[in-house]
């Protein structure tokens, strides 16, 4: 068999979960088939089992679009180069709405089964308006047209199959679970501290972490205000970067900045990090924090389980099958409304805060749910079955009398 894979992120150029996702996956079902991804980039990589190549902007396309919808043509742009590039394969698989062109063609001009990776939903993203304008437009129809054109649909979590189920107009029997994975070899716990010390953090005092992009779905501000009812003797550490816009960026400097005059011990890590200085602030932490308003997974709070940290998280999305209260962590409930705003963001913000109060104030119940956080990622999301689970779902569509 051989499955061909398009995606927007493929390393070195990775983001979001969604391209971890893609960037481990692909690793694993390429020790059972042939794999061919075709991703946005310059990349050009071909070993035993996996080609990879990249695809740059088509520019002659592009125009003189308004700069928020360029995003939009450029992913549509791409996606017929994905297609034209031709190919003899059994099954295309896209992951996020800015493959999703593309594997639509690759369907329609051959004939080929096509597979969709639901990472997020364009339809409970509404402030991406914010960021796209018209380009959201664009983005939901394609990712509408194929969720309801494709053979079969992995869903990340059982809530995300929920909200496919309900907002899109296809067949339950289509729709499967196959969550995200972790690779515990590789997110560990590590005894150094070499980031703390670049980054002034004190080793030898508390923190409470975030890791993430600077986003309205991401909940990020909502930290940030909740910091004024920490401990004061709890650091707080912000490996935040990447904003979604101009506005969400301005409202995190004034925020963060307001928030350091008041108290001390508040790290802002703008810039991106490698790997393995991201698992040791993951390890050294004593809870991490995910106070995202909607999260199809979470794949963050499974690398901070895996590195034997305990996490506060909101109670939203996949995030309740990841993070088991008490044991793991505690959840955090939030009411919304129809945008996924926070009914009560004020009362939000102090529940966060109360919960990273106290594991952060008792140490071995903070390890506790740390052991128990890693044994959970080691048992239940290992990429191996992951990747036969997938392979399984493949040839449900590609096998005569399918």
């Amino acid at each position: 068999m051989k499955a061909l894979i398009l995606t927007n992120e493929f390393p070195p150029n990775i983001y979001g979960g969604a391209g971890v996702h893609v960037d481990y996956l692909t690793r694993e079902l390429a020790r059972a088939i042939d794999v061919e991804v075709r991703c946005f980039g310059e990349q050009r990589e071909a070993r035993p089992g996996l080609a990879v190549r990249g695809y740059g902007a088509p520019q002659t396309l592009l125009g003189e679009a308004d700069p928020r919808v360029r995003g939009a043509f450029d992913a549509l742009g791409r996606g017929i180069e994905f297609a034209a590039s031709g190919g003899v394969v059994d099954v295309v698989h896209c992951h996020t709405w800015y493959s999703h062109f593309g594997g639509l063609l690759v369907k329609m001009a051959y004939g080929v089964p096509l597979v969709v990776t639901v990472h997020s939903l364009e339809p409970l993203r509404p402030w991406k308006r914010e960021q796209l304008g018209g380009g959201y437009d664009v983005s939901s129809w394609v990712e509408k047209t194929a969720l309801e054109s494709a053979d079969a649909i992995i869903a990340v979590s059982a809530g995300a199959r929920e909200d496919i189920l309900r907002l899109f107009d296809v067949d339950p029997a289509r729709v499967h679970v196959i969550h995200n994975g972790i690779d515990t070899d590789e997110y560990r716990p590590l005894a150094t501290t070499d980031t703390l010390e670049r980054f002034g953090i004190d080793p030898a005092r508390p923190y409470v972490l975030f890791v993430g992009r600077i986003t309205r779905q991401k909940g990020i501000l909502h930290l940030v205000r909740a910091i004024d009812h920490l401990d004061p003797a709890l650091q707080v550490v912000l490996c935040a970067g990447a904003p979604d816009t101009k506005e969400i960026a301005a409202e995190m400097v004034a925020a963060v900045r307001a928030v350091q005059a008041r108290r001390d011990g508040v790290v802002w890590i703008e810039q991106m990090l490698d790997k393995p200085a991201v698992i040791e602030l993951y390890s050294q932490a004593r809870v991490f924090c995910c106070p995202s308003i909607y999260e199809p997974f979470g794949l963050i709070n499974l690398e901070a389980m895996a590195c034997e940290t305990a996490v506060v998280a909101s109670a939203v999305g996949g995030i309740r099958e990841v993070v088991v209260p008490e044991a793991t962590g505690l959840l955090v409930e939030l009411e919304q409304h129809a945008d996924g705003t926070p009914v009560d963001a004020t009362a939000f913000e102090r529940d966060l805060a109360a919960a990273i109060n106290r594991i952060a104030a008792d140490p071995e119940t903070a390890a506790r749910m740390g052991r128990q956080g890693r044994l959970r990622a080691i048992e239940s999301f290992g990429w191996q079955a992951i990747a036969a689970k997938t392979i399984a779902l493949y040839e449900t569509v590609t096998l005569p009398g399918r």
